[in-house]
């Protein structure tokens, strides 16, 4: 009886002091974004097809890098600690060559208006093409419905074009080996619903140095040639323009220097490479003015980071795994990162929602309920896999407050990887993705700066800023909220995964494998609480680990009745 007593007043004099630290920064952030100016950068980085080191990668960097000299940071000469805000651009020799495409079009011999042009679908070049003779080349098209290697075999194409309804990288070796000049094809998948949006192609890629050049073809413009190959004899002029050069590859990283643990930090990360608008000219933009509005605020003294802050643009994933690995000391200080990759789309365009996709737990593996995972599809996920943090309930429930707020939907789904917060994950870092899917247009040329949202690149930039700017100068009393709230969040999702269970087992399940479900999933939160420890910049008493504590037991009791209940 005592105990109890005890514990019920020790947590409710923790909970006074639990004040919600965030909504300071939040009123700093939704005052100071600029989404003008997000949006302008993103429509900047939009008019460029983007491979690391070509002319529209390097001009993105350098375009951010302005941003930054505006915003008050100083080129690094040395190491981060020359300046409270610092920045440098790395650069790295290119093993291979870069690679940029400059104009094509197809045109069936005898129409007057093109088959299809680089004008209209920038897509249709594959990475690593090269150009034609000038003035391009003129050959018999050979259309096969489903390209095999057998049935290619039987078939006459030297010096001719092959077509077929597949992806035209699948059909390069074995065209090449026929002495085929070129490849048409085509691969669009479902849901990005290519009988609707019949000028839309996905961006794709072919071997370097290859000797027969490919492209790729719309629905419409598949369709188009199909009836002309059908009704007999068909000739096409084909004319493709790329440029193929050496090079050497950009990543710029900003920093905000901690003043008490600079070697603790934030990172956030956003790629430059891609053609997209969305994909991922948003996530350049909305973390260019998260940079300066956070020097903004360093500046005018409305912040005082205690750890430091990390924003980095380069190349999917290499950038930021080589941020991670190439300085142990560096990587050690890592304590959280951030994923920005398509982050602007306005949904009722794309058809897509904004999502965090969560590290892995245990919805990764029983995906029930109202977690459902996108057409990305899942990851490869076991028990061991999971990664118990108190990131992604603290992510999830500070964009849950901006979207109350801005009347703006903020969904998750479980880890499925493929972003810059892979990374993170391999290396031991808690590692999130703020994103949007499905998205009708993802990777395709009618990924451009109409389907973009200013204020969805907002509502991002203001949530991930206030979450950075809450840890990097945690407190005790921001480490017994969170306490506060993961414990709610999991005594939230035990009941939902309890009501899925007991379901379950009236329809045939067997109790022990629903038992189990609830029983990882308590674990899972757990677990998290205590990561919760580390949280703050400095602990000077006991009563992170006491509210930890009296969480943890909530969660076993409550574990409890429900595993009881469950025949």
């Amino acid at each position: 009886m005592k105990t109890k007593i005890l514990f019920a007043l020790l947590f409710a004099g923790l909970t006074s002091y639990a004040q919600n630290p965030t909504d300071g920064y939040f009123k700093l952030t939704r005052t100071g974004f600029k989404e003008n100016n997000a949006y302008e950068t993103t429509a900047f980085v939009e008019k460029y097809f983007r491979v690391p080191g070509n002319t529209g990668f390097n001009a993105s960097i350098h375009y951010v890098e302005n941003i930054l000299k505006k915003a008050g940071f100083v080129e690094q000469k040395q190491t981060e600690s020359e300046a409270p805000l610092t920045y440098r651009i790395e650069k790295r020799a290119m093993k291979n060559n870069t690679w940029e495409p400059v104009d094509a079009n197809i045109d069936i011999v005898g129409e007057s208006q093109p088959l299809i042009s680089f004008k209209s679908n920038r897509n249709m070049i594959p990475i690593n093409c090269a150009s034609t003779p000038k003035g391009g080349i003129t050959a018999n098209v050979v259309f096969i419905a489903n390209a095999t290697p057998a049935e290619i075999e039987k078939i006459d194409l030297k010096g001719k074009i092959l077509f077929s309804e597949s992806n035209p990288s699948r059909l390069l070796q074995i065209a090449t080996k026929a002495g085929a000049i070129g490849v048409l094809g085509y691969s669009m998948p479902k849901y990005t619903q290519p009988e609707i949006h019949q000028t839309s192609i996905q961006f794709g890629s072919m071997k370097a140095n290859s000797e027969v050049w490919t492209l790729l073809l719309s629905y419409a413009a598949k369709e188009k040639l199909k009836a002309a190959c059908l009704k007999g004899e068909t000739r096409l002029k084909v004319d493709i323009q790329t440029k193929i050069y050496p090079s050497e590859e950009l990543t710029i990283v900003a920093n905000v220097r901690g003043s008490l643990n600079p070697t603790e930090r934030f990172v956030f990360s956003a790629h430059v490479q891609e053609p997209g608008a969305n994909d991922n000219a948003s996530g350049v933009g909305t973390l260019a003015e998260m940079a300066r509005l956070t020097a903004e605020l360093y500046q005018a003294k409305k912040i005082s980071p205690e750890r430091s802050l990390t924003f980095l643009w380069g190349d999917e994933i290499v950038s930021t795994r080589r941020y991670i690995t190439e300085d142990t000391i560096r990587a050690k200080g890592i304590m959280w990162g951030m994923s920005l990759d398509m982050v602007g789309e306005d949904t009722k365009k794309t058809g897509g929602s904004f999502l965090i996709e969560k590290m892995p737990d245990p919805s990764a593996i029983w995906t029930r309920g109202t977690d459902k995972h996108t057409e990305w599809g899942a990851g490869d996920v076991g028990e061991k896999d999971f990664f118990p943090h108190y990131f992604n309930d603290f992510i999830f429930d500070i964009c849950k407050t901006q979207g109350k707020f801005a009347n703006w939907t903020v969904n998750y789904n479980p880890f499925e990887g493929g972003s810059d917060h892979t990374p993170f994950l391999q290396y031991k870092i808690p590692g999130l993705l703020m994103w949007h899917f499905t998205d009708v247009f993802y990777h395709t040329d009618n990924d451009r700066i109409d389907k973009v949202s200013p204020s969805e690149m907002k509502n991002v930039g203001i949530s991930g800023l206030t979450a950075a700017y809450t840890l990097i100068s945690a407190d005790e009393n921001t480490a017994t909220a969170t306490v506060t709230q993961i414990k709610t969040d999991a005594l939230i999702r035990l009941k939902t995964e309890f009501e899925l269970s007991k379901k379950a087992i009236t329809e045939g399940k067997a109790a022990k494998d629903e038992k189990h479900i609830i029983e990882v999933w308590a674990k899972w939160y757990i677990d998290a609480l205590a990561t919760v420890n580390k949280m703050p910049v400095k602990s000077e008493t006991t009563r992170v680990g006491s509210a930890i504590k009296f969480a943890t037991s909530e969660i076993e009791k409550q574990t409890k009745v429900y595993l009881e209940e469950l025949k």
